[in-house]
This record gives C-alpha cells, sequence and structure tokens, in this order.
C-alpha cells in the first residue's frame, strides 16, 4: 500500500502544475496583450515619426519650394482652419467606402459559395472576373457617371469593383480549403450540405475572407475616391483634384492623408473583428510571430 500510495503521489501533482500554468497565462492575458500590442506597433510608429522628421526637415531647410511641397505645421493649419470643410467631405467619402465595402462583402462571399458548389458557374464566371479585374477602374468610371448620374451610385459601383475582388477570391480558397476527410466525415454522420457548410466549410474559410477583407477595406477607399475623380461635387476626391487644379498643395496633401488614414482605420476596424470572431486564430498567428523573433 505504501508502494502504491509513492506512486500515485507524482500522478496528483501533475495536474495541478498544468492547470497552474493555464490560470497564470489567463490571468496575464491582458496584459500579454498590451504587450504584444507594443510590440507590434511601436515600429511602425517609429517609421511614421521618422517620415515626419524628414519631411519637416526637408521643408524648414528649404530644399524643396513649398508650393511643390508643404511643411507638417502648414498642412496642419489648412485642416485645423477649415474643419468643417474636411469633416463634411470626410464624410461623403467615408459612406461611400462603407457601403461599397458593405455590399462588396455580401455580392462577393454569395459569388463564392455559388462558384464552390457550381463548377460549371466557376469555369464560366472566374475569367470574367479576371478579365474585368485587369481593366483600370479608372478608364470605365466615366461610363458610370453616364449611366448613373452624378450622385452617389457611380462611386459606390467603382467601391464594390475595386474590393470584390479579393473578397470572391479569398472565400473561394477558403471554402475549397477544407481537408475532404472532414467534408467524409461530416457526410457519414448524416450532415446535409446546409449543414456541412455552416458548421464546417464556413468556419473554415473565415481566416481567408478576412485576409480578403483587409485588401477590400483599403481597395474601397481608392475606388471611392476614384469615382469622386470622374464626377462629383463633394468627397475626398473632390477635395484632392480641387487642390489640385489649384496649386493648393497644403490642402492636397491634407486631403491624402485624411485618405490614408481612411484605409487604415477601416483596415484596423476588420482586423479587430477578425480577433473577435477568430480569437484562437489571431491568437495563434501572433505566438507564432513572436516566438520566431
Amino acid at each position: 500500500m505504501a508502494a502504491q500510495s509513492t506512486i500515485e503521489q507524482p500522478e496528483r501533482t501533475t495536474a495541478p502544475a498544468g492547470a497552474t500554468a493555464s490560470a497564470t497565462r489567463r490571468s496575464g492575458g491582458a496584459g500579454a496583450g498590451l504587450l504584444r500590442f507594443a510590440r507590434n506597433t511601436w515600429r511602425p510608429a517609429a517609421v511614421l515619426v521618422a517620415i515626419l522628421l524628414v519631411w519637416w526637415a526637408v521643408t524648414a531647410a528649404e530644399l524643396v519650394k513649398p508650393y511643390l511641397v508643404p511643411s507638417p505645421g502648414t498642412t496642419l493649419d489648412v485642416v485645423l482652419a477649415q474643419p468643417g470643410y474636411f469633416t463634411h467631405h470626410t464624410w461623403i467619402t467615408t459612406y461611400e467606402t462603407v457601403l461599397g465595402f458593405a455590399i462588396a462583402i455580401v455580392v462577393g462571399v454569395l459569388s463564392a459559395v455559388v462558384m464552390v458548389y457550381s463548377p460549371t458557374v466557376e469555369k464560366s464566371l472566374y475569367p470574367l472576373l479576371l478579365f474585368a479585374q485587369v481593366i483600370p477602374k479608372i478608364a470605365i468610371a466615366p461610363l458610370f457617371i453616364v449611366w448613373l448620374g452624378f450622385g452617389l451610385s457611380p462611386k459606390v459601383v467603382v467601391a464594390v469593383l475595386m474590393a470584390f475582388f479579393p473578397i470572391v477570391i479569398s472565400t473561394v480558397t477558403g471554402l475549397k480549403s477544407i481537408d475532404p476527410e472532414m467534408l467524409q466525415l461530416s457526410a457519414t454522420m448524416g450532415a446535409g450540405p446546409a449543414q456541412t457548410f455552416r458548421k464546417i466549410r464556413f468556419p473554415a474559410a473565415l481566416p481567408h475572407l478576412f485576409a480578403g477583407l483587409k485588401v477590400a477595406a483599403t481597395m474601397a477607399v481608392t475606388g471611392a475616391v476614384v469615382g469622386e475623380f470622374v464626377g462629383a461635387n463633394e468627397g475626398l476626391g473632390y477635395v484632392i483634384l480641387q487642390a489640385n487644379g489649384n496649386l493648393d498643395t497644403p490642402t492636397l496633401f491634407a486631403g491624402l492623408i485624411i485618405m490614408s488614414l481612411l484605409g487604415v482605420i477601416l483596415f484596423v476596424v476588420v482586423e479587430l473583428l477578425e480577433y473577435l470572431v477568430l480569437p484562437w486564430h489571431a491568437s495563434r498567428r501572433t505566438d507564432a510571430a513572436t516566438t520566431t523573433m
């Protein structure tokens, strides 16, 4: 009996050790998350500060004429002097971008599902998608102005066209990347096509889908601005075009910077949504990245 108790003792002490380690990781989750955030953001923040310093140094030393490259201070003064002006035009472009992005998500995901489940549709539409993607959107944007007028519709259509391709391609890739053995197991257990899609195919495709959404978010901003370039009387594209025609480089730079910030914000929103929907995927990717550093 004594021998048996001495053998069983290590087994009783091993489990609490693992539980303690797991509890330690959970308790330090918030702090570890902040630490990872700091590690991931300090480098781009440092590069951004360096770019601003170089920009300021070049303009302060008058290496470039002010009408060609304004100083950061001058650009900021333009925005602060007309906050309502920039807020209005930024809101217009944001609305066009978000609406086009949302439509592209719905149409892109549905198109990907149809192509995955119908090889005939895929073979018929896939070459056309590639052909349409190669065509420069700035070249066909005037057609939408002629067909749809100068309102909201042509800007949204261009934004949809810009964002549609990465969404549908990434979704098709994700839906096809499922292990065939999982599909066979699902069929063996009596799951129908709808249940298999809901429980297996679509969850497995989400990492690929979010990768496409990140690209599409920035492309949607570009599409909305391109539509505004062709024909608009409001929006950041209109601001940039008017400033370029008037050689107003501070306003031009301000519009470009706000446009870039809009794309970054949408990208971050998609990434945060990915973290909420796929915390296991985001954490695994972060752990893998940090262990190789």
